[in-house]
Order: C-alpha cells, then sequence, then structure tokens
C-alpha cells in the first residue's frame, strides 16, 4: 500500500499558477542561496571543476538538470519548428570567420561600461547598478500597490490607486527622471554623465557601502582564441558571443535549399561565450551560456507588425508553463542596441528581482546589410510577385536557455507545510518539463516485489524517464521524489502480485489511486505528454 497521505487521486494542477508558490518569507540573498543549495544537493547544477576550488561563473548540469534543460529546449524546439511550417532549424558552428564579428559590430560596439569601487576593489556594470536603483523604487510601488489592495478590497482600481497615490507618483517621478538621464548618457556613449547620474543618485558598492568610484570605462565581452598550431601563422579568431550570426551568414543556404518565400525563420540552439566581467547571480550570468534565438526575416516595412506579433507569441509560450502571471512583464529597452528600431525583454521575478529572460528585437536589415558589404555577396531576397529584389528585415526572439531553467527551477520550489505539523520541500516543475517523470517504488525488498517494480519500469522506460528506488521507507522516498520535481510515483505492493494493480501517487497533491498496471501507460501518457503545453500555443 501506499502511503497514507491522502486518498482520492486528482488531475495534476501545474497547470494552474496558484499551484506555484514560491517561499517569498526568505530575503532574496537567502532564497538564491536555498536554491543554489537545493540544485546541488539534487543534481541539479554543480560549481565547475569543483575539486579544484572551481571556476568562476561556470557551472556543470547533473543527472537532473540535463533532463530539464534539454526538456525545456525540445519544447522551445517544437513551439518555434514544429508548429511553424516557415521555420526551419540549423546548427552553426561555434568558430567563425573573424571578419564576421567586424560586419556585425561586436568588434567595435560589443562593450560593457563597467565602473570600479576603489573600497572593495569590487567592479560592477554602471547601467545594472542604475537598474536595480530603479528596482528599489518599483517594489516601493508594489507596496503601495499592495497596500491599497488590501485596504480597498474588491473595489481597487489598481490603475486609478497609482495615478493618483501621491507615493507611487513620486516613485514613479525618480524612476522616469533616472531612466531618461540614463538612457541620454548610454546613447551618446557619455561615460561622465553615467558615471555623475550613479553619484548624484547616492548608490553605493553593495560590500564596501561608499560611493568612492573610478571612472566608467567600456570592456569589450569577446573570447579571443587563435586558429592554426604554427607560432605566426595564426590568426586571431573569436568564440561566438550570440549564435544569431551563425544564422545571417547562412540565410541564402537555408532560403534555398528550404526552398522558403518571406516571411520565414531561422532557429538555432547552441553555445555562447562571453567574457563577463562581473558574472554573478548562480546561473543567470554566465561566461558560457546557451541560446535558443530564432531570426524571423520580413519585408521591410512589415517590421513592426511582426514584431508585435512575436512578442505575444513568446508571452503565450511562457504562460503555457503556468508559471504565476505577475511573475512576467515587458521592459522596453532604454538604450536601443545598435542594430534595431525597436526592442524589449520579457523580464522575470527570479529571487533577486525581475530581470531579463527574453528579449524580442527588430533588427532592421544592419545584420544581412553589413555582411554583404564585408563579404561582397548578394545577402538578397527576389520577390517574383513583386520583381523586387531586397534585403529582408529582421524580427529577432532571444531567450537564454539558463535563464529559462533558473526562471521554473525558482518558480517550482517551494517549502511546504503538511496537515502533521511537518514540511516537505518540493519543486512543482509543469509535469512535461520534469526530469523524471516517473518514480517506482516496490513497498518492501523482497516477496517479488522489485521484480514486479522492474516489469513495470521496463514497459513505460521507452516513453518516459523513470526512476526505480528501493531504500529507505515509502514516505521517505515519496520526499526524495518530491525535491527533484517528479509529477509522479507508482508503489508496488502485495495486493500488486495478486491483481496488477498499483498506487499511483500526484506530487503537488499527495492524492493517490489505485490504477491496473495495463493503464499506466496512457494515464501517464495524458498527465505528461508535452503535447499537453502545445496544444495551447
Amino acid at each position: 500500500m501506499g502511503s497514507p497521505e491522502r486518498s482520492i487521486f486528482a488531475p495534476a494542477s501545474w497547470q494552474h499558477s496558484s499551484t506555484f508558490a514560491p517561499d517569498m518569507s526568505q530575503p532574496n540573498e537567502d532564497r538564491l542561496k536555498t536554491l543554489i543549495g537545493h540544485a546541488k544537493e539534487y543534481g541539479f547544477v554543480f560549481p565547475s571543476s569543483e575539486i579544484y576550488d572551481g571556476l568562476s561563473a561556470t557551472y556543470d548540469y547533473g543527472p537532473c538538470g540535463v533532463e530539464l534543460k534539454n526538456n525545456i529546449r525540445q519544447y522551445w524546439w517544437a513551439a518555434m519548428v514544429r508548429l511553424n511550417e516557415e521555420i526551419v532549424g540549423i546548427d552553426a558552428a561555434i568558430f567563425m570567420h573573424p571578419t564576421t564579428w567586424m560586419a556585425s559590430g561586436h568588434v567595435d560596439a560589443f562593450n560593457d561600461p563597467l565602473i570600479d569601487n576603489k573600497d572593495s576593489k569590487k567592479r560592477y556594470r554602471a547601467d545594472v547598478l542604475l537598474e536595480e536603483h530603479i528596482a528599489k523604487y518599483d517594489q516601493k510601488i508594489a507596496k503601495e500597490v499592495e497596500k491599497g489592495r488590501k485596504k480597498f478590497g474588491d473595489a481597487f482600481d489598481e490603475a486609478q490607486y497609482r495615478a493618483t497615490n501621491p507615493n507611487v507618483k513620486r516613485s514613479q517621478d525618480r524612476i522616469d527622471a533616472v531612466e531618461a538621464r540614463m538612457k541620454a548618457a548610454l546613447d551618446s556613449n557619455d561615460l561622465v554623465a553615467l558615471r555623475q547620474l550613479i553619484l548624484d543618485e547616492g548608490i553605493t558598492c553593495p560590500v564596501s557601502g561608499t560611493a568612492n568610484w573610478t571612472d566608467v570605462r567600456q570592456f569589450n565581452l569577446m573570447f579571443a582564441t587563435e586558429l592554426g598550431s604554427v607560432s605566426g601563422e595564426s590568426s586571431t579568431i573569436y568564440l561566438r558571443p550570440e549564435t544569431a550570426q551563425g544564422i545571417f551568414v547562412n540565410f541564402l543556404n537555408v532560403q534555398k535549399s528550404a526552398r522558403q518565400k518571406l516571411p520565414f525563420g531561422i532557429a538555432q540552439s547552441g553555445k555562447a561565450f562571453r567574457n563577463e566581467i562581473v558574472a554573478r547571480q548562480f546561473i543567470f550570468r554566465m561566461r558560457e551560456f546557451e541560446q535558443m534565438e530564432m531570426q524571423y526575416f520580413v519585408k521591410p516595412g512589415t517590421e513592426m507588425q511582426w514584431y508585435a506579433h512575436w512578442k505575444e507569441k513568446r508571452m503565450a509560450w511562457h504562460r503555457a508553463l503556468g508559471l504565476p502571471t505577475d511573475h512576467y512583464r515587458f521592459h522596453d529597452h532604454i538604450k536601443l542596441a545598435h542594430y534595431a528600431n525597436a526592442a524589449c525583454d520579457i523580464e522575470f521575478q527570479f529571487p533577486m528581482g525581475f530581470k531579463e529572460l527574453e528579449g524580442i528585437h527588430s533588427r532592421t536589415d544592419f545584420d544581412l546589410g553589413n555582411h554583404e558589404k564585408h563579404s561582397g555577396k548578394k545577402l538578397r531576397f527576389f520577390d517574383p510577385e513583386t520583381n523586387e529584389s531586397f534585403v529582408p528585415y529582421v524580427v529577432e526572439t532571444s531567450i537564454g536557455l539558463d535563464r529559462m531553467f533558473l526562471a521554473i527551477l525558482s518558480a517550482a520550489h517551494q517549502v511546504e507545510k503538511l496537515e502533521d505539523g511537518s514540511e516537505r520541500e518540493v519543486l512543482r516543475i509543469p509535469a512535461p518539463l520534469a526530469p523524471v517523470k516517473l518514480a517506482v517504488l516496490p513497498l518492501v525488498k523482497k516477496d517479488g516485489l522489485p521484480e514486479k517494480a522492474r516489469t513495470i519500469i521496463d514497459g513505460l522506460k521507452l516513453e518516459h524517464n523513470c526512476q526505480y528506488d528501493e531504500k529507505d521507507s515509502i514516505g521517505r522516498r515519496y520526499r526524495r521524489q518530491d525535491a527533484i520535481g517528479t509529477p509522479y510515483a507508482i508503489t508496488v505492493d502485495h495486493q500488486s502480485v495478486q491483481d496488477d494493480t498499483v498506487t499511483i501517487r500526484d506530487r503537488d497533491t499527495m492524492r493517490q489511486e489505485r490504477v491496473p498496471i495495463g493503464e499506466l501507460g496512457r494515464i501517464l501518457s495524458d498527465k505528461v505528454d508535452m503535447r499537453k503545453l502545445l496544444k495551447q500555443l
């Protein structure tokens, strides 16, 4: 028999946003530390080269982590490529001809404005310091709005409250003023003005608590290496800082071989590398990371229509996961990149606050146009209907796979008090993305129960990632599966040997039901199939 936690089995509740209720009682830094500890203990993420004291801002994905990462990638790929006939995929090389990065602007313009605190000797991105300063005003506004909601109840009008409450208006005015000065400084590359804004706002170093800042300086983020084995005959090349350029240089190859007409897209998932001087906040900002990008080629003049289209489509992809809706927001870029005429981020509320999760950019014809100039090769689309030849415009969607991993992990992690006063630590990962879909647990290690359990796994492991566990009490085994996010657990007991039925337990509700072994395949496919997510898109 299974654990007597609850008695009636219910449908999976991962689809409902109320399921996800991260523990907000801890301060942000403590919540992130708790998540890092959990990720290591249960095989999601390890510090890289840990036996040699690690390597800053690099991480390895463990047994559960690699499964979750692969499932996220699969969900993105299916939503992009399988559901859109006009989008195809490629896998471009990490090494590219060095002129690629001259044409893309990365050699001259791929910089971060960095500032040092003379007392702590710590280095920070100047724009991030200002963004975090702005976020404090956002938090003040959120607290005021929450007070209003509690005071007025069902009659609360948030829009009117934001427009009329003096405390909210005062904070919003500060945000607008700081953003305006920040945008002006970044647009003109005025590093002196950027430093002065930091001083005027009284921003201090989180470590030393002082405002003893150096001048702001620009640092290029690309990793350089050499191609060639003989000294003096090698040439400098770069590890790619983004995957997009591999798509742009293959524009004609893909368009012709896949016989695509405008509009069409090219999708790619792969590694990128940036020499982040200030790499921190766990896997949020790393030097080696993975991107999932799609470049959508459109006729000039239609790009803003497609920009709006992909903003909506990408948010729908996120919403389908059932994470809290208030954890997402759009944020327009204060400073546009040199290639863009419109850009925004989908921001997510991580343990350290709202941060960029995905970018949607209208890149104009900058990339294809510049590659034309530097290569001398035409990168144009010929429209037989209008008899026109032109360089297409591009709308880009770019999401960090590692950041998406962290978003899911942070939203799913919960410490829950049970009816008997005990606690359990659970990851309410959406069932289609869960690293392990099913745990099979023999009640005891004798009487033919392990053999029965093995037979069940053999029948299910071709379709689902299953885990066998016979160590410790059944309650302890349930807790281990809760902690890695396994949505369903099957207990094989003595009755199973007699009538071929088992107990299936739901992770989120802890409810159980007795079902025939022959029905397990159908039941599980109905509950953990990724099609449940894709059908919502």
